[in-house]
C-alpha cells in the first residue's frame, strides 16, 4: 500500500515505515502529524485518484527530526561593474516517518 501525499508545495510517494524528508513543520520532535492532502492512494492493486484529493484519506506521520539541508552558494554579478555579492542558503526541512495509511 502506498500514497501520494502533498505537504510544502511538493508531492511524495509514501509507504509506511518510509522516511521523508519535508519543509520545515511547526511540530516538536516525537509528535505525531497528520497530512490530509493525500493525492492517490493505492490499496491491492486498486488505485484511487482524488479530485484533487483522496475524501476521507489521511496519512499519519511521527516527527523524528529537525535540521538544515547542505549550503547553497548564491552569487550575484554585474560585468563591468565591479559588483560582487556573495551569499549562501541552508533550507530547513523536517524528517517525518510515516506510520499509517488511512484509506
Amino acid at each position: 500500500m502506498y500514497a501520494v501525499i502533498e505537504t510544502g508545495g511538493k508531492q511524495y510517494k509514501v509507504a509506511e515505515g518510509d522516511a521523508i524528508y519535508v519543509e520545515k513543520l511547526d511540530a516538536p520532535v516525537g509528535e505525531q502529524v497528520v497530512l490530509d492532502r493525500v493525492l492517490l492512494v493505492s490499496k491491492d492493486g486498486d488505485v484511487v485518484v482524488g479530485t484533487p484529493t483522496v475524501a476521507d484519506a489521511k496519512v499519519t506521520a511521527k516527527v523524528e527530526d529537525h535540521g538544515k539541508g547542505e549550503k547553497i552558494i548564491v552569487l550575484k554579478y554585474k560585468p563591468k561593474k565591479n559588483y560582487r555579492k556573495k551569499t549562501g542558503h541552508r533550507q530547513p526541512f523536517t524528517k517525518l516517518v510515516i506510520e499509517k495509511i488511512e484509506a
